[in-house]
Protein backbone atom coordinates (compact mmCIF):
# COMPACT_ATOMS: atom_id res chain seq x y z
CA UNK A 1 0.00 0.00 0.00
CA UNK A 2 1.47 3.34 -1.08
CA UNK A 3 1.84 6.26 1.31
CA UNK A 4 -0.13 9.36 0.29
CA UNK A 5 0.99 12.74 1.66
CA UNK A 6 -1.84 15.24 2.13
CA UNK A 7 -0.69 18.88 1.88
CA UNK A 8 -2.87 21.53 3.58
CA UNK A 9 -1.78 25.19 3.77
CA UNK A 10 -3.47 26.98 6.68
CA UNK A 11 -4.27 30.69 6.96
CA UNK A 12 -7.12 31.82 9.23
CA UNK A 13 -9.56 28.99 8.50
CA UNK A 14 -10.52 28.22 12.09
CA UNK A 15 -14.22 27.81 11.35
CA UNK A 16 -13.56 25.21 8.64
CA UNK A 17 -10.43 23.28 9.54
CA UNK A 18 -12.00 20.78 11.98
CA UNK A 19 -14.42 19.56 9.31
CA UNK A 20 -11.69 19.54 6.66
CA UNK A 21 -9.34 17.46 8.81
CA UNK A 22 -12.15 15.10 9.81
CA UNK A 23 -12.75 14.39 6.12
CA UNK A 24 -9.10 13.37 5.77
CA UNK A 25 -8.82 11.40 9.00
CA UNK A 26 -11.98 9.43 8.13
CA UNK A 27 -10.77 8.40 4.68
CA UNK A 28 -11.30 4.71 3.96
CA UNK A 29 -7.71 4.67 2.67
CA UNK A 30 -5.64 4.87 5.84
CA UNK A 31 -1.99 5.02 4.77
CA UNK A 32 -1.72 8.79 4.89
CA UNK A 33 0.53 11.45 6.30
CA UNK A 34 -1.15 14.81 6.80
CA UNK A 35 1.04 17.90 6.60
CA UNK A 36 -0.44 21.24 7.62
CA UNK A 37 1.61 24.34 6.86
CA UNK A 38 0.69 27.15 9.25
CA UNK A 39 1.17 30.28 7.12
CA UNK A 40 0.18 33.17 9.36
CA UNK A 41 2.45 35.72 11.08
CA UNK A 42 -0.22 35.91 13.77
CA UNK A 43 0.11 32.74 15.86
CA UNK A 44 -3.22 33.08 17.69
CA UNK A 45 -4.81 30.09 15.93
CA UNK A 46 -1.74 27.85 16.24
CA UNK A 47 -2.68 26.61 19.73
CA UNK A 48 -6.18 25.72 18.52
CA UNK A 49 -4.75 23.91 15.51
CA UNK A 50 -2.35 21.90 17.67
CA UNK A 51 -5.18 20.87 19.99
CA UNK A 52 -7.46 19.55 17.27
CA UNK A 53 -4.62 17.64 15.59
CA UNK A 54 -3.58 15.72 18.71
CA UNK A 55 -6.22 13.11 17.86
CA UNK A 56 -4.23 11.62 14.99
CA UNK A 57 -0.50 10.82 14.97
CA UNK A 58 -0.42 11.02 11.17
CA UNK A 59 -0.71 14.83 11.38
CA UNK A 60 2.35 17.06 11.30
CA UNK A 61 2.28 20.86 11.57
CA UNK A 62 4.96 22.99 9.90
CA UNK A 63 5.07 26.61 11.04
CA UNK A 64 6.30 29.24 8.61
CA UNK A 65 8.48 31.96 10.12
CA UNK A 66 6.67 34.46 7.93
CA UNK A 67 3.67 34.42 5.61
CA UNK A 68 4.71 32.74 2.34
CA UNK A 69 1.40 32.25 0.55
CA UNK A 70 -0.27 29.01 -0.49
CA UNK A 71 2.05 28.12 -3.36
CA UNK A 72 5.33 28.37 -1.46
CA UNK A 73 3.72 26.75 1.58
CA UNK A 74 2.71 23.76 -0.53
CA UNK A 75 6.27 23.54 -1.87
CA UNK A 76 7.53 23.40 1.72
CA UNK A 77 5.05 20.65 2.58
CA UNK A 78 6.01 18.65 -0.51
CA UNK A 79 9.70 18.91 0.41
CA UNK A 80 9.01 17.52 3.90
CA UNK A 81 6.68 14.77 2.66
CA UNK A 82 7.53 11.06 2.49
CA UNK A 83 4.69 9.81 0.31
CA UNK A 84 4.88 8.31 -3.15
CA UNK A 85 1.77 10.31 -4.00
CA UNK A 86 0.83 13.88 -3.09
CA UNK A 87 -2.77 14.98 -2.57
CA UNK A 88 -3.67 18.65 -2.14
CA UNK A 89 -6.46 20.03 0.02
CA UNK A 90 -7.42 23.60 0.89
CA UNK A 91 -8.16 24.19 4.57
CA UNK A 92 -11.84 24.94 3.94
CA UNK A 93 -12.65 22.15 1.48
CA UNK A 94 -13.95 18.66 2.21
CA UNK A 95 -13.28 15.16 0.90
CA UNK A 96 -15.84 12.38 0.62
CA UNK A 97 -14.90 9.21 2.48
CA UNK A 98 -13.62 7.15 -0.47
CA UNK A 99 -11.82 9.99 -2.28
CA UNK A 100 -8.28 8.70 -1.84
CA UNK A 101 -9.25 5.05 -2.20
CA UNK A 102 -11.01 5.62 -5.53
CA UNK A 103 -8.32 7.92 -6.86
CA UNK A 104 -5.26 5.84 -6.06
CA UNK A 105 -7.00 2.70 -7.34
CA UNK A 106 -7.79 4.49 -10.62
CA UNK A 107 -4.23 5.77 -11.00
CA UNK A 108 -2.58 2.43 -10.34
CA UNK A 109 -5.00 0.53 -12.55
CA UNK A 110 -4.50 2.96 -15.45
CA UNK A 111 -0.78 3.45 -14.70
CA UNK A 112 -1.09 7.22 -14.66
CA UNK A 113 0.73 9.81 -12.55
CA UNK A 114 -1.65 12.80 -12.33
CA UNK A 115 -5.39 12.75 -11.75
CA UNK A 116 -8.18 15.04 -10.61
CA UNK A 117 -11.84 14.41 -9.84
CA UNK A 118 -15.24 16.00 -10.26
CA UNK A 119 -16.42 18.13 -7.36
CA UNK A 120 -19.41 20.02 -6.03
CA UNK A 121 -19.49 23.66 -4.98
CA UNK A 122 -21.27 24.36 -1.68
CA UNK A 123 -22.46 27.57 -0.02
CA UNK A 124 -22.21 28.70 3.61
CA UNK A 125 -25.15 26.43 4.49
CA UNK A 126 -23.36 23.44 2.94
CA UNK A 127 -25.91 23.30 0.16
CA UNK A 128 -24.70 22.20 -3.28
CA UNK A 129 -25.06 25.11 -5.72
CA UNK A 130 -23.04 23.81 -8.67
CA UNK A 131 -20.89 20.93 -9.92
CA UNK A 132 -17.76 20.62 -12.01
CA UNK A 133 -17.09 17.49 -14.04
CA UNK A 134 -13.52 16.26 -14.42
CA UNK A 135 -12.10 15.52 -17.85
CA UNK A 136 -8.78 14.59 -19.41
CA UNK A 137 -6.14 17.18 -20.29
CA UNK A 138 -3.55 15.51 -22.48
CA UNK A 139 -2.02 18.54 -24.20
CA UNK A 140 -1.20 22.09 -23.17
CA UNK A 141 -3.87 23.52 -25.47
CA UNK A 142 -6.55 21.43 -23.70
CA UNK A 143 -6.20 23.50 -20.52
CA UNK A 144 -4.67 26.82 -21.48
CA UNK A 145 -7.96 28.70 -21.97
CA UNK A 146 -9.56 27.71 -18.66
CA UNK A 147 -8.29 26.31 -15.37
CA UNK A 148 -10.77 23.45 -15.02
CA UNK A 149 -8.95 21.48 -12.32
CA UNK A 150 -10.02 21.73 -8.69
CA UNK A 151 -6.87 21.98 -6.56
CA UNK A 152 -8.42 19.97 -3.72
CA UNK A 153 -9.18 17.11 -6.13
CA UNK A 154 -5.62 16.63 -7.38
CA UNK A 155 -3.38 13.63 -6.70
CA UNK A 156 0.04 13.40 -8.33
CA UNK A 157 3.14 11.26 -8.15
CA UNK A 158 5.71 13.08 -6.04
CA UNK A 159 8.49 12.55 -8.56
CA UNK A 160 6.81 15.16 -10.82
CA UNK A 161 7.21 17.78 -8.08
CA UNK A 162 10.93 17.44 -7.44
CA UNK A 163 11.80 20.07 -10.04
CA UNK A 164 8.33 21.48 -10.81
CA UNK A 165 7.13 23.86 -8.10
CA UNK A 166 4.23 26.16 -7.36
CA UNK A 167 5.17 29.76 -8.24
CA UNK A 168 4.95 32.69 -5.85
CA UNK A 169 1.54 33.98 -6.96
CA UNK A 170 -1.39 35.00 -4.78
CA UNK A 171 -3.87 33.19 -7.07
CA UNK A 172 -3.56 30.96 -10.17
CA UNK A 173 -0.42 29.35 -8.73
CA UNK A 174 -1.90 25.90 -9.35
CA UNK A 175 -2.81 26.80 -12.95
CA UNK A 176 0.83 27.67 -13.67
CA UNK A 177 2.02 24.32 -12.31
CA UNK A 178 -0.53 22.29 -14.28
CA UNK A 179 0.44 24.11 -17.51
CA UNK A 180 4.12 23.56 -16.81
CA UNK A 181 3.57 19.83 -16.32
CA UNK A 182 1.48 19.56 -19.50
CA UNK A 183 4.24 21.35 -21.40
CA UNK A 184 6.56 18.56 -20.22
CA UNK A 185 4.17 15.92 -21.57
CA UNK A 186 2.70 14.94 -18.18
CA UNK A 187 -0.86 13.90 -18.97
CA UNK A 188 -3.72 14.78 -16.62
CA UNK A 189 -6.64 12.35 -16.31
CA UNK A 190 -10.07 13.14 -14.92
CA UNK A 191 -12.17 10.87 -12.71
CA UNK A 192 -15.80 11.78 -13.28
CA UNK A 193 -16.89 11.01 -9.72
CA UNK A 194 -17.91 13.71 -7.28
CA UNK A 195 -15.40 13.11 -4.47
CA UNK A 196 -14.80 16.65 -3.16
CA UNK A 197 -16.81 19.60 -1.89
CA UNK A 198 -15.38 23.05 -2.63
CA UNK A 199 -16.39 25.89 -0.33
CA UNK A 200 -17.78 28.83 -2.31
CA UNK A 201 -17.81 31.21 0.67
CA UNK A 202 -14.04 31.57 0.76
CA UNK A 203 -12.95 34.80 2.41
CA UNK A 204 -9.61 34.78 0.68
CA UNK A 205 -7.55 36.14 -2.19
CA UNK A 206 -9.08 33.54 -4.49
CA UNK A 207 -12.34 35.53 -4.37
CA UNK A 208 -10.69 38.81 -5.48
CA UNK A 209 -11.53 39.56 -9.12
CA UNK A 210 -8.78 42.15 -9.55
CA UNK A 211 -6.15 39.83 -8.09
CA UNK A 212 -7.31 37.02 -10.38
CA UNK A 213 -7.00 39.25 -13.42
CA UNK A 214 -3.51 40.43 -12.47
CA UNK A 215 -2.30 36.92 -11.77
CA UNK A 216 -4.07 35.56 -14.86
CA UNK A 217 -2.08 37.97 -17.00
CA UNK A 218 1.14 36.86 -15.28
CA UNK A 219 0.32 33.24 -16.08
CA UNK A 220 0.50 33.96 -19.79
CA UNK A 221 2.93 36.87 -20.01
CA UNK A 222 5.55 35.89 -17.42
CA UNK A 223 5.27 32.13 -17.01
CA UNK A 224 4.15 31.09 -20.49
CA UNK A 225 6.32 33.78 -22.15
CA UNK A 226 3.50 35.04 -24.39
CA UNK A 227 3.76 38.59 -25.73
CA UNK A 228 1.46 41.32 -24.41
CA UNK A 229 -1.31 40.95 -27.00
CA UNK A 230 -1.33 37.15 -26.86
CA UNK A 231 -1.36 37.27 -23.06
CA UNK A 232 -4.29 39.69 -23.08
CA UNK A 233 -6.15 37.50 -25.59
CA UNK A 234 -5.80 34.39 -23.43
CA UNK A 235 -6.70 36.36 -20.31
CA UNK A 236 -9.91 37.40 -22.08
CA UNK A 237 -10.67 33.75 -22.90
CA UNK A 238 -9.87 32.69 -19.34
CA UNK A 239 -12.20 35.35 -17.95
CA UNK A 240 -14.93 34.47 -20.43
CA UNK A 241 -14.78 30.79 -19.53
CA UNK A 242 -14.87 31.70 -15.84
CA UNK A 243 -18.06 33.71 -16.37
CA UNK A 244 -19.64 30.82 -18.30
CA UNK A 245 -19.20 28.60 -15.25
Amino acid sequence: MSLVSVIIPYYRKKQYISRTLKSVINQSYKKLEIIIIYDDDNKEELKFLKQITLKDRRIKILVNKKNLGVGLSRNKGIKKSRGEYIAFLDADDFWLKDKIKNQISFMKRKEITFSHTSYSIVDSQNMIISKRNAKNFLRLNDLIKSCDIGLSTVMIKKNHLKTNKFPNLKTKEDFVLWLKLLSKNVKIYGIDKNLVQWNKTKNSLSSSLIQKLLDGFKVYNYYMKFNFLKSFYYLFLLSLNYLKK
